[in-house]
């Protein structure tokens, strides 16, 4: 007898229910897959972007166009609508007094499977943040106080350009560890300061007579040319240095003499045995209020010329470890030792000029007025000719910069309103590489000159 199964319609509406109490949550597992792996990709994406946004931002964190390039970066690499994503805009929040940047953002995606379940929408968040970490450093910046710098504010921009350089580095800090600064400001001469005497031949200040001046000599030195070591390393050891002196003539009549600061710095009037003489050099500092105060302290100082070879010669001394424990007001285990590990020397050397002798109308005495190579008419760079000699002084600068770039020293130029084609590729053939040289037409593109130089010294880095 043969037997027959019949499943009834109740049966069949149980199946029913049942596949689909099994399929909702499967359904639901599906759709976390899917839109979970949307998700994952887009705050991948957004991370990216972040990531990218802050270190531009970093790059310019002092810049008022600081926040509009954090915001142009994340959009270029994270474009609108990616993957369907609603991206939010950046959040931008500096700290620390600078030394942080921090930036935030989100999207949401409309779930697809997921809202099957209740869930329509899921949101994403990112964030990255930059820390500026400063290398351990010994700066020197040399700064051109001639007397051309008077004309159209320009010393008051290079002034305001190196005290925002100073206060990127430093941030809100007084001190950064390892880090060291010093300021070299040149004319025709180097003001070694007074104290170190004994830097000069014995005797030396005693046979010039500075009788006229009531500060004695004030401590400029005049170069060592005869020897070749007016823009080498050698230390006081090897060849010691002459006072600089200029002497009474028909184009600096003194006594009486008049050397102050505010005659020599608002134009060609003064007179006096330290006529033309700069502020004195201010070795390496640890203290940000020092180095800012030294730098306000500069001014134009007229008449002599420009040398900036013997600027950066001595910025060279300041770096040089054959100069260790020479220079009185500082760490005594300074100069480090070239290539020391996470240490850097750094020099920028700024001109807003060429090289020169400058002869103060009516002509003077012997070609020139008087500079650390004396007179042109005395040929201690071997001529008399004036195109002949600022032709070798150009030459030994440039051997100057070879030779400091040899050791492992970092060489920033700036040319400053320098129309002077010559000049110009000097300055670009010092430099330690065509992205370490400025041009700078105008006091604007001087401060932000220094600023790029001050971020580039600022090395930033990611954390989240």
């Amino acid at each position: 007898m043969a037997t027959s199964v019949r499943i009834g319609s109740e049966d069949g509406g149980a199946v029913a229910v049942m596949a689909a109490l099994v399929l909702v949550p499967l359904l639901a597992m599906a759709g976390l897959g899917v839109d979970a792996a949307r998700a994952y990709l887009v705050q991948a994406r957004l991370s990216q972007a972040l990531d990218a946004a802050a270190l531009a931002g970093g790059r310019v964190m002092f810049e008022p166009e600081r926040d509009d390039d954090v915001r142009r970066y994340f959009r270029a690499n994270l474009p609108a609508g990616y993957l369907g994503a609603r991206i939010g805009d950046v959040a931008i929040a500096a700290g620390d007094g600078g030394e942080t940047l921090t930036v935030t953002a989100s999207a949401i995606l409309d779930n697809t499977l997921m809202a099957l379940v209740g869930r329509p929408t899921i949101e994403v968040a990112a964030g990255a943040t930059v820390h500026r970490a400063s290398r351990g450093m010994e700066l020197v910046l040399v700064m051109d106080n001639t007397g051309s710098m008077l004309s159209a504010g320009r010393i008051d921009a290079m002034k305001a350009g190196a005290r925002d350089l100073v206060e990127i580095l430093y941030g809100n800090r007084e001190r950064i560890p390892n880090v060291w600064v010093s300021l070299v400001p040149y004319t025709a001469t180097v003001n070694i300061g007074p104290g170190n005497g004994a830097w000069l031949p014995p005797g030396a200040l005693a046979a010039r007579d500075y009788s006229a001046s009531p500060q004695g000599w004030k401590g400029c030195v005049e170069a060592r040319a005869a020897s070749g070591n007016d823009t080498t390393d050698a230390p006081p050891a090897i060849e010691r240095f002459l006072p600089f002196h200029y002497p009474s003539d028909s184009d600096n009549h003194y006594p009486p003499a008049d050397e102050s600061t505010a005659t020599n710095t608002t134009g060609n009037s003064g007179r006096g045995p330290n006529l033309g003489c700069p502020p004195s050099i201010t070795p390496m500092q640890a203290e940000k209020s020092r180095i800012l105060a030294a730098i306000d302290a500069m001014g134009p100082w007229h008449r002599g010329g420009t040398m900036a070879n013997l600027g950066l010669a001595w910025g060279w001394r300041l770096l040089s470890p054959r100069w260790r424990g020479l220079w009185s007001g500082t760490t005594p285990q300074l100069p480090l030792e070239y290539r020391t590990a996470y240490m850097d020397k750094v020099v920028v050397l700024l001109t807003d000029g060429v090289n020169q002798f400058y002869d103060q109308p009516p002509a003077g005495p012997q070609g020139s007025d008087y500079t650390a190579y004396g007179r042109l008419g005395w040929g201690r760079l071997g001529t008399t000719s004036l195109t002949t000699a600022t032709n070798r002084v150009n030459q030994r600068m440039a051997a100057a910069c070879e030779a400091m770039k040899a050791e492992g020293v970092t060489l920033y130029t700036i040319t400053f309103d320098v129309p002077n084609a010559t000049t110009r590729a000097l300055f670009l053939g010092c430099a330690s590489r065509a992205e370490t040289y400025f041009d700078s037409p105008t006091n604007e593109a001087l401060r932000a000159a220094f600023r790029q130089i001050g971020t580039t010294l600022s090395n930033l880095r990611l954390a989240r």
